[in-house]
C-alpha cells in the first residue's frame, strides 16, 4: 500500500521535528500534493454509506476537530478518504493560543499532550477558507464546522461567542459542533455543568430555529464533551441533549487524567492527553451515554482509534459513526482505510 508505505518511510524525520513544527510541515504538503493532483497514492475506502442526523456520510470514519483549526487545508484532507471532515475549533475573534511549545507526543504510550488553546485567525476567515475550498464549492462531502468561545470571553458570556460563530458558520455546515470540553480554555468545562449547560443549549437551540426559518435548511447540532466525568455528570448531559433534543453528541475530547503514561517524558505537561490513553476513558463515556440516550440522541465516538479494531469497538460501545485524529499521527492516512474497511465488513457480517 504506498500510503502506509510512504508514511513509515517519512514518520522516523516527522518525529525528529518538534511535534508542532512537524504539523506545519505535514499539512501545507498535503494541500500542495493535492493542487498537483498527486493525491492518488491515497486510496480511498469503498463506500459505505451511513445516514445520520439526517446527512448520509459516505463512510463512518470522519477526522475529527483540532487537525485544521482554520479550514485551510479542507480539499487536501478530504484526499485521504474521510466520510466527514470537521474542522475548528473556531472563535469570534481571532486568537494566538498558548505560548509554545504547546504539543508533545508520548511514543511510548501513542498519546499526544497539547494545551493549543484555540488558536484561529476568528470566524471571518474561517468562513472564507471554507468557500474557497472545492470541498465546499462542489459539495463533496460532509462538512463539520467546531465552534468556541474566545480565551477573554468570561464564561458568564460564552454564549454569546457560540452565538455569534454559529450564526457565521451555520450557512456551510453540514452540521455545528459546540465545543464545550477542551481543557486548554480557562473554565470552559464549567460548561458542562447543569444549570449552565440548560442554558446554552436553549439558547443554541432557540437560535438554530431561526437560522433554519432564515436559511431554508436544518443544520444540525452536536455537543462536544469531556471523558473526565462522573456518572451523574454523565446523567445530567444526556438528560440535557433529551430535553433540548440536540442533534448528537461526539464522545469524547482530550483527558487530564495521566494513567497509564506516569514516569514518560512529557507525561507531566499541562494540557489534555489525546491518542491510545484516552480509548477506554472514551468508551465508557460512550456506553453510559448510550444507556441514558437510547437511540434518541446518536454518538460520535472519538478518542484513541489507531487500528480498524478500535473503531470497531466504538461502534459496539454505542456510537453510530468514529472520528480520527491522534492515530493519524502514529499509523498514519492509511488508518482511514483501515477503519472504514473493519467497519465496513462488521456491518456485512
Amino acid at each position: 500500500m504506498p500510503d502506509k508505505l510512504l508514511y513509515t518511510l517519512a514518520r522516523p524525520a516527522l518525529f525528529s521535528l518538534d511535534a508542532e513544527a512537524a504539523h506545519n510541515l505535514t499539512l501545507p504538503l498535503l494541500r500542495r500534493l493535492d493542487a498537483l493532483g498527486l493525491t492518488g497514492a491515497f486510496k480511498k475506502p469503498a463506500p459505505d454509506p451511513r445516514t445520520v442526523m439526517g446527512i448520509t456520510f459516505p463512510n463512518p470514519v470522519g477526522l475529527a476537530a483540532g487537525l485544521d483549526k482554520d479550514g485551510a487545508y479542507i480539499d487536501g484532507l478530504a484526499a485521504l478518504g474521510f466520510g466527514s471532515i470537521e474542522i475548528g475549533t473556531v472563535t469570534p475573534r481571532g486568537q494566538g493560543g498558548n505560548p509554545k511549545p504547546r504539543i508533545f507526543r508520548l511514543p511510548r504510550a501513542r498519546g499526544i499532550i497539547n494545551r493549543m488553546g484555540f488558536n484561529n485567525g476568528g470566524v471571518d476567515a474561517f468562513v472564507a477558507n471554507v468557500q474557497a475550498s472545492r470541498f465546499y464549492q462542489e459539495k463533496q462531502g460532509v462538512l463539520g464546522l467546531n465552534i468556541g468561545k474566545n480565551a477573554d470571553t468570561p464564561i458568564e458570556r460564552a454564549a454569546d461567542d457560540y452565538l455569534h460563530c454559529l450564526r457565521k458558520v451555520y450557512p456551510y455546515a453540514s452540521y455545528v459542533t459546540v465545543n464545550i470540553s477542551s481543557p486548554n480554555t480557562k473554565n470552559l468545562r464549567q460548561l458542562q455543568g447543569a444549570s449552565e449547560l440548560d442554558g446554552l443549549l436553549s439558547q443554541l437551540k432557540e437560535e438554530q430555529k431561526r437560522l433554519a426559518d432564515q436559511h431554508g435548511r436544518y443544520v444540525p447540532i452536536t455537543l462536544k464533551i469531556a471523558p473526565d466525568i462522573d456518572n451523574d455528570q454523565i446523567r445530567d448531559i444526556a438528560g440535557a441533549l433529551l430535553r433540548h433534543r440536540m442533534d448528537g453528541v461526539i464522545a469524547t475530547n482530550t483527558t487530564l487524567n495521566r494513567r497509564g503514561v506516569e514516569g514518560m517524558k512529557h507525561a507531566t505537561e499541562a494540557g489534555g492527553l489525546s491518542g491510545e490513553p484516552v480509548f477506554e476513558l472514551s468508551n465508557i463515556v460512550i456506553r453510559a451515554l448510550k444507556k441514558e440516550l437510547g437511540d434518541e440522541v446518536p454518538i460520535i465516538g472519538v478518542g484513541g482509534i489507531l487500528r480498524g479494531q478500535d473503531a470497531k469497538a466504538k461502534i459496539a460501545a454505542g456510537a453510530q459513526l468514529v472520528q480520527l485524529y491522534s492515530g493519524l499521527i502514529y499509523a498514519g492516512p492509511a488508518l482511514v482505510r483501515e477503519c472504514a474497511n473493519a467497519l465496513r465488513a462488521e456491518k456485512k457480517a
